[in-house]
C-alpha cells in the first residue's frame, strides 16, 4: 500500500490525497461504508459500488470470526472472493466489538476472553490470534487488536488501559512480521492511538505508534462518550504527532458535520454506522440538513427524496412514497434511506476533496456545516 499526500488546503490542515492497495486507487478523504458481517445491510455490493461510488467498504473481524467462521472465509479464497467484492477492503480488529461485551468479557494479559453474542460460548482473541484471523479474512488494511475504554473513563484506568494496548501492539507487529498473506494480494497492518479524553496520553500513543513504521494510523476510543469539542481536541493532539506522509484514519465517526471539522484537521480516511443504521429508522441526511422521514410532515412532500442528491433512488422515490414506506414498516424503505445516506456520505468527501484541491475548502466548510445541523 502506497499514499501521496496531493494537496493541502490554505488556512486549514485538510488533506487531498491518494491511496494505492493491490485492489484498486482509493482517494482521499474517504467515507467506507461499514459492512460488518462483508455486507452494507439492505444495500447490493453493485449499488454501494456503482451508485454511491464506494472505494472501500469495511468488514469486522469479530463478527466474521463468530459467522461464517475462518474456514468457511479460507475455503473461498478470502472476503473478497467470498463476498464478490473485488474492491479495497479494510478489517477493524474486534477491540470496540469486545469492549462493547463489557458484561460478558474478560481483559487479562494474554489477551481478553469473551462469550459470543450469539450462542454464548467461550472465546479468546490474543493479539496473535487477531492477526491470524485477519490474514485469513485478507483485507488490504487490517486493524491492530487494542482495547477501546469508555470516553470517561479514569486516567489511571486510562493509562493502564493505553499501556496494555501498547504491548498487545508490538505483539501484533511481530506476528504481522511472522505471517504473510494468502491470497497473493499485500496487506497492510494499521496501529490504533488510543488514550481517551487524555492530551498528554494521547500525544504518548501517536508518539509510540511512530516506530512501527506503519502503512498508515488509525484514532480510536473517540465517539464513545466524551463531548464533541474533546473528540476534536484529540483529533488536533494526535494528528500533530503522526507522520504527515501516512493516511490517517478516524474510526467510527461520525455526523456529516463530525466528518467535515476531522477533515479540517487533517484526518483522511472514515466509517461509520450511522448512514445505515439511521436510514433504516427513516432518517436521512441532505446538503440542506437531516430529514425525518418517519414525520407526517412529508407524508404529502411529492417532491423528489433529495433533488441535489446523486444516488438514482434520489430522483426515483418521493419524500411521500418514502414517508410511506417508513411508516408502514416496508423493508425497501429502509433500502432506499440507507442507500441514499451512504451515497450521500460518499459524494461529502467527494466535494470535500474538490474544494481542497480548488483551495476554497475553509469557505465551503463553515457554509455547509451551517447547513447539515439544521433539522429540515
Amino acid at each position: 500500500m502506497k499514499f501521496t499526500l496531493q494537496h493541502t488546503a490554505p488556512a486549514s490542515k485538510a488533506r487531498a490525497g491518494s491511496i494505492t492497495t493491490d485492489h484498486g486507487p482509493i482517494e482521499t478523504p474517504i467515507f467506507m461504508p461499514v459492512g460488518t458481517a462483508a455486507a452494507m445491510k439492505g444495500i447490493f455490493h453493485r449499488d454501494v459500488r456503482d451508485d454511491a461510488h464506494a472505494q472501500i467498504i469495511l468488514a469486522n473481524t469479530y463478527h466474521l470470526y463468530l459467522r461464517p467462521g475462518m474456514d468457511i472465509i479460507e475455503r473461498a479464497g478470502g472476503v473478497h472472493r467470498f463476498s464478490s467484492w473485488d474492491g479495497p477492503m479494510l478489517t477493524d480488529s474486534g477491540g470496540f466489538q469486545v469492549f462493547s461485551l463489557s458484561d460478558c468479557r474478560k481483559l487479562k494479559e494474554e489477551g481478553c476472553h469473551f462469550r459470543s453474542h450469539i450462542d454464548g460460548s467461550k472465546h479468546l482473541f490474543t493479539p496473535e490470534s487477531v492477526i491470524d484471523t485477519e490474514r485469513t479474512i485478507g483485507a488490504d488494511i487490517m486493524m491492530a487488536f487494542d482495547e477501546c475504554p469508555p470516553g470517561d473513563a479514569p486516567r489511571d484506568y486510562a493509562a493502564r488501559s493505553l499501556a496494555l494496548t501498547e504491548r498487545w501492539l508490538d505483539r501484533c507487529f511481530n506476528r504481522f512480521a511472522q505471517t504473510a498473506p494468502k491470497y497473493g494480494h499485500a496487506q497492510s497492518l494499521f496501529p490504533i492511538v488510543q488514550g481517551c479524553a487524555y492530551p498528554d496520553l494521547r500525544a504518548r500513543a501517536a508518539e509510540n505508534v511512530k516506530q512501527y513504521d506503519a502503512d498508515g494510523y488509525a484514532i480510536g476510543g473517540l465517539a464513545v462518550g466524551e463531548p464533541t469539542e474533546v473528540m476534536y481536541a484529540m483529533i488536533e493532539v494526535v494528528n500533530a504527532v503522526l507522520p504527515e506522509d501516512r493516511p490517517r484514519y478516524l474510526m467510527g465517526v461520525g455526523t456529516p458535520t463530525n466528518i467535515l471539522e476531522a477533515i479540517d484537521r487533517g484526518v483522511d480516511m472514515f466509517d461509520c454506522v450511522m448512514p445505515t443504521r439511521n436510514g433504516r429508522n427513516g432518517q436521512i441526511f441532505t446538503s440542506e440538513g437531516t430529514i425525518n422521514l418517519r414525520n407526517r410532515k412529508w407524508e404529502d412532500d411529492f417532491s423528489p427524496l433529495d433533488p441535489e442528491g446523486t444516488s438514482f433512488v434520489d430522483s426515483t422515490y418521493t419524500k411521500a412514497y418514502v414517508h410511506h414506506l417508513v411508516a408502514s414498516g416496508e423493508m425497501l424503505g429502509a433500502q432506499i434511506a440507507s442507500l441514499h445516506n451512504v451515497a450521500f456520505y460518499l459524494r461529502l468527501v467527494g466535494e470535500a476533496r474538490r474544494h481542497i484541491i480548488a483551495g476554497d475548502f475553509a469557505e465551503w466548510k463553515r457554509t455547509m456545516t451551517a447547513k447539515l445541523g439544521r433539522r429540515l
